[in-house]
C-alpha cells in the first residue's frame, strides 16, 4: 500500500510544476502587454500636452508684441511735446507709437515742451514666458506737465498763465502789463495798417474784424489787451497784420500770439507789389 501511494506523488509533483511554469509564462505576457500599454498611454499624454501648450503660448501672444520688439503708446497733456529716450528723440510730437527692444530693463522717458517744465516717466516691463521665450511688456506711458509753471518765460510769472483779459478789471493781468514792440515798414511807405485776431478757440476768445491802426513807418509798445486771451490760451491765437496802399496789391502777414509773447515783440517788413490791373 506504501508502495503505490509512493509511485502516483512523482506524477502528481510533476504536474504542479508544468502548472507554475505555464502560471509564469502567462503572467510574463500580460506583464509586457501591461508594458506596452504604459508606454502606448504615455506616448499619448505628452503628445497631447505638447499640443495643447503650443496653442496656449500661440494664443497668449499679445497684439503688438514681438520676440525683439514692442510697440507702445507715448502721449501727454498738453500733447504736442517731445519725447527724448536714451539719448535719442522718439517722438517729435506727443501722441505716438513708438517701438521698444524686449530686453527688459526699465526705460526714461524725457517730455520736452516750449513753456512747461521738462518732465520725466519711468517704465518697468513685467516678464511672462511666450513659446519658450522670456517676453518682456512694457506699458504705454503718459506724462502730465505742470500748467502752472513757465520754464524760460521772460514775460510772464509762474502762476499767471491762466489769468484772463476781462472787462471787469483790465490791466490786471500780466499779460495786459506786458510791453510788446511793435514795428511795421513797408516800400514803399505810406501803407495803411489794418490789424485783427484770428482765434481758434472762439469759445473762448472771438474772432475779431480789421481794426485800422496807422500807416507805415509804425512803431510802439503796447500789450496784448485781448478779451480771453491767457498765456497758455496764446498760441491758438493769431494777430493778422495787413498792409494796404493805393494802386498796390495788398500785403498780408500773421503772427502767433504766444511767440510775440514770448520774443516780447510783433514786427515785419512788406514790400509792396504794383497792381497792373488799377486803373486811376
Amino acid at each position: 500500500m506504501k508502495q503505490y501511494e509512493n509511485s502516483n506523488s512523482v506524477p502528481e509533483s510533476g504536474n504542479r510544476l508544468k502548472n507554475r511554469v505555464k502560471l509564469i509564462s502567462i503572467m510574463g505576457k500580460r506583464m509586457k502587454s501591461l508594458a506596452f500599454l504604459v508606454v502606448l498611454w504615455s506616448f499619448f499624454v505628452v503628445a497631447f500636452t505638447s499640443c495643447r501648450v503650443s496653442r496656449v503660448s500661440t494664443q497668449s501672444t499679445s497684439p503688438g508684441i514681438s520676440m525683439e520688439t514692442q510697440t507702445i503708446t507715448v502721449n501727454s497733456e498738453p500733447t504736442g511735446a517731445k519725447v527724448v529716450a536714451n539719448g535719442s528723440v522718439v517722438c517729435t510730437s506727443t501722441p505716438c507709437t513708438i517701438k521698444v527692444p524686449n530686453q527688459g530693463g526699465k526705460i526714461e522717458f524725457v517730455f520736452i515742451k516750449d513753456g512747461y517744465v521738462t518732465g520725466q516717466e519711468v517704465v518697468k516691463p513685467t516678464a511672462s514666458i511666450v513659446k519658450r521665450h522670456m517676453i518682456w511688456t512694457y506699458p504705454d506711458v503718459f506724462h502730465v506737465f505742470d500748467k502752472q509753471t513757465y520754464a524760460n518765460d521772460p514775460t510772464i510769472r509762474a502762476g499767471e498763465g491762466t489769468n484772463m483779459v476781462t472787462r471787469d478789471q483790465p490791466g490786471a493781468t500780466a499779460l495786459e502789463r506786458s510791453i510788446i514792440h511793435w514795428n511795421f515798414d513797408s516800400e514803399p511807405r505810406g501803407g495803411r495798417i489794418f490789424w485783427r485776431v484770428i482765434s481758434s478757440i472762439p469759445d473762448q476768445v472771438k474772432n475779431t474784424n480789421e481794426t485800422y491802426l496807422t500807416s507805415t513807418p509804425y512803431e510802439e509798445t503796447r500789450a496784448f489787451n485781448i478779451l480771453g486771451l491767457t498765456y497758455e490760451n496764446s498760441r491758438d491765437i493769431t494777430i493778422e497784420i495787413k498792409v494796404t496802399k493805393t494802386g498796390y496789391m495788398d500785403q498780408v502777414k500773421r503772427y502767433n500770439v504766444r511767440q510775440a509773447i514770448d520774443q516780447q515783440e510783433i514786427s515785419g517788413f512788406f514790400e509792396l507789389v504794383k497792381d497792373d490791373n488799377y486803373k486811376q
